[in-house]
């Protein structure tokens, strides 16, 4: 399950309903973790080892329209679900990385700055130095809708 951080929710409201300004970033940093993050981020991430967060553009390419899976038009379908149009491919451990990771978190910056989006592996996965890691299109799954969040 994702959930949107509160960061993103209080950006939501603001822009939404209070008039307030957002830009959006230009690309969400896909990091991983070996603890459980929250909505006011949290989680053990992963470090050494090689270890680098990998950048998503935020583009009609790079992310699916909510009417399928793969999709590049605006938005027009009604399940409020979108995923990643491209393979995520994380750098090569020259280490492992663990214990194991457990959960993904989508920031707007490399170090630092704000999580969006997080949630927990469909399966936690131990990393050994020199297996290659990615999200294949599709797995990094992320839903709006009226029940979502922590």
């Amino acid at each position: 399950m994702q959930s949107f951080s509160n960061y993103l929710r209080n950006k939501i409201v603001d822009h939404t309903l209070r008039g307030l300004p957002y830009a959006p970033p230009a690309q969400l940093w896909v990091r991983l973790y070996t603890t459980a993050t929250s909505d006011n981020g949290g989680g053990t991430e992963v470090t050494g080892g090689g270890y680098a967060p990998v950048s998503i553009p935020c583009t009609t390419t790079a992310w699916a329209g909510t009417q399928g899976a793969g999709s590049t038009a605006a938005s027009a379908g009604t399940t409020g679900l979108t995923s990643n149009n491209v393979v995520v491919n994380l750098p090569l451990p020259s280490a492992d990385w663990g214990p194991e990771v457990t959960h993904w978190a989508l920031w707007d910056a490399q170090a630092g700055g704000n999580m969006h989006f997080h949630g927990a592996l469909a399966e936690p996965k131990t990393i050994i130095a020199g297996a290659p890691l990615s999200f294949q299109a599709g797995a990094i799954q992320i839903i709006i809708g009226a029940n979502v969040g922590g």
